[in-house]
């Protein structure tokens, strides 16, 4: 069952608090430690809480209405909290890079490991719980800045891991320099992090084609389609936050009324909304058939036929997103 609006935005709330704790937690297991690694992680969640405001800022906008200036509403508000989020992080992991390889040539003693490392291990286990929350809410709600603040979350939790992992080797090895090397791993693994959150928020943003919306909205229409929609092509469907806007072009039979191909357009709008299981804005352009349309036309009662029927035209990603009517 989808949550209301007010809850998921409390949600959210509720995370970026925990998210100052435990930044204030990691920042105490650096100053009794000394070490660098933890430092790093430390700093990432610093980039945490901040992405966290953004995100719950993006979130609340992205579920007000429509209105005159914003006539698609303001969903794309996430994709910018999510590209913000992935350029904090990318700026946070080149810091961290600097800092570590500072670390490693220069290597400093670091104290009390036992203490930094069961901070260290109980923040990272709280940040995962709250990560899949927010990814499971964000999903069920498609609140795009929801999923990417869970899934950083999540991200932060496997570098605690590995952050705790290491820290024992140095507490058991007395390895000063492997420190360094601990923090300059998290920084590459952050670097990707921020790397995939601007790649997606870009994508948004440039309203590219998402594979899996096309595929999913192909089903659809391949097994409701009926004899009358002759071809369909120039399709577009376009993210806004939790909504999709579909244009379209749909080829009817030219002496049809008006009356008809509106009641046909109608129908494929009600197809959509039924069976695609999404929130869509659908757009649809009615097109006259053309001769050389006879050749994928199935109405076998057709007293303007000009040629034979051949074939059946299977929509598919390639023709459907073509913008051009479809022939033999």
């Amino acid at each position: 069952m989808e949550k209301k609006p007010e809850n998921i935005i409390r949600l959210q709330f509720l995370v970026l608090l925990s998210g100052i704790v435990l930044m204030a937690i990691k920042f105490v297991a650096h100053l009794i430690t000394g070490s660098n690694a933890i430092l790093s992680d430390a700093l990432e969640s610093i980039i945490n809480v901040a992405a966290g405001f953004f995100a719950l800022y993006s979130l609340w906008l992205s579920k007000q209405p429509k209105d005159e200036n914003h006539p698609y509403g303001h969903g794309k508000i996430e994709f910018i909290s999510a590209g913000f989020e992935g350029g904090m992080i990318v700026l946070a992991a080149i810091y961290i890079l600097f800092e570590a390889v500072h670390s490693f040539i220069n290597p400093t003693e670091v104290k009390q490991l036992d203490i930094g490392i069961y901070l260290v291990a109980f923040s990272g286990a709280v940040n995962f719980i709250m990560g899949i929350l927010l990814v499971k809410a964000g999903k069920r709600n498609k609140a795009e800045a929801m999923v990417a603040d869970g899934k950083h979350l999540m991200t932060d939790t496997y570098t605690s891991m590995g952050l705790v992992l290491g820290l024992v080797l140095v507490q058991y090895t007395h390895m000063l320099w492997l420190d360094g090397i601990i923090a300059m791993l998290m920084g590459c693994m952050i670097l990707v992090t921020g790397y995939q959150l601007l790649r997606k928020s870009l994508a948004g943003l440039m309203d590219e084609t998402d594979p899996e919306i096309i595929a999913d909205l192909l089903i659809v229409l391949n097994q409701n389609r009926k004899t009358s929609w002759i071809d369909m092509h120039n399709l577009r469907v376009v993210k806004y936050g939790a909504n999709y806007h579909m244009d379209a072009h749909i080829t009817l039979p030219w002496y049809w009324s008006l009356e008809e191909a509106h009641e046909e357009v109608s129908a494929v709008d009600r197809l959509v909304a039924d069976k695609f299981h999404k929130d869509i804005e659908l757009f649809l352009h009615a097109d006259p058939c053309i001769p050389t349309s006879c050749s994928i036309c199935e109405l076998s009662n057709c007293a303007e036929r000009k040629q034979p029927f051949q074939t059946r035209m299977v929509w598919d990603e390639a023709n459907l997103l073509s913008n051009k009517k479809h022939q033999i």
